[in-house]
């Protein structure tokens, strides 16, 4: 299994717990960015930087992620891609993204950007909350519950 990122904007708080996740089950964790990331020293963590351009991280991604993997994002776009191919997706607030509830996340993203672009002041998303964090602590580890933790290395 390998945990792909669509790490430009996930929350630092969320890659921390990401790189605790890789680091006990030795998973190979991979971060696509368009900019270097610092990230562990640890053989299975690594960052990918791809070049800038409009979703080049996300069509990277989308490209090399296969089912058995699990993908990162809160790109719903990519989370359809992705979840189409049979790969798994959670986004940082602890949703995770299945071929149920993905096409009505997909409806609801392009009906908000519709409105956007006619004018229409939508807001954001709301501000990231330890709540958030806490909830995708627990979806990951029902997710990885099927891989085997490893004691780190001594």
């Amino acid at each position: 299994m390998k945990i792909w990122v669509d790490a430009d904007a996930c929350p630092k708080v969320i890659k921390e717990i990401l790189f605790r996740a890789a680091q006990r089950r030795q998973l190979e964790l991979i971060l696509v960015a368009n900019a270097p990331l610092a990230v562990p020293r640890y053989p299975y963590i690594r960052s990918v930087v791809v070049p800038k351009g409009f979703d080049v991280a996300d069509q990277r991604i989308a490209e090399w992620a296969e089912p058995g993997d699990l993908v990162i994002t809160a790109d719903i776009p990519l989370a359809a891609a992705v979840v189409e191919q049979g790969v798994p997706a959670l986004n940082p607030r602890g949703q995770r993204y299945t071929a149920d509830n993905i096409r009505q996340q997909l409806s609801m993203r392009n009906f908000m950007q519709e409105l956007r672009s006619a004018g229409v002041e939508t807001g954001g998303p709301a501000a990231f909350h330890p709540r958030d964090q806490q909830a995708f602590a627990n979806e990951l580890e029902k997710l990885l519950q099927p891989v085997p933790r490893r004691e780190p290395a001594r």
